[in-house]
């Protein structure tokens, strides 16, 4: 072969070579845009806790993926009774769920009446009880709206 036929199948295998370079690139590229984009549309249910404490009821509402609720301010839900340790309960939302851990309380945690020994699933409907308060559980379906009625 002459040298100049060589140097040309060299300088094509090379532009191969980066044109399949260029192409894998781009395909991780478009692929980790798109995992991006399928993560930051999956959202939190919203989460609404109706305590009930001695006749007074309040309703809150969560739409962050984990919540720690206790007698400590620094909870993010704070519920001011002896009977309910500073870091009692731990809510969070893993596996497309709502999941209650007990943290090592005093007077543990009930879900339905039966105590919490590991995390458990939440669904909408369900009774929590630490110490003295009792938390009625809903959560918010993927259409926005609530998947059992909040009674008023």
């Amino acid at each position: 072969m002459s040298a100049t036929l060589l140097l040309i199948l060299r300088l094509l295998m090379v532009i191969a070579l980066y044109m399949f370079l260029g192409w894998a690139v781009y395909t991780v590229w478009s692929d980790m845009k798109r995992q991006k984009e399928l993560i930051s549309a999956r959202s939190v249910p919203i989460l609404k806790l109706l305590a009930d404490f001695d006749g007074d009821s309040r309703e809150y509402e969560f739409s962050i993926p984990e919540l720690v609720i206790g007698r400590d301010q620094a909870c993010d839900l704070f519920l001011d009774a002896s009977t309910v340790s500073a870091e009692h309960a731990r809510l969070s939302y893993h596996h497309q769920k709502w999941w209650v851990e007990d943290l090592q309380s005093r007077n543990g945690t009930l879900l339905n009446l039966s105590p919490v020994s590991t995390p458990s699933i939440l669904v909408s409907g369900d009774e929590l009880q630490l110490g003295q308060f009792m938390l009625k559980v809903f959560i918010e379906d993927d259409s926005g709206g609530p998947s059992s009625s909040i009674p008023r």
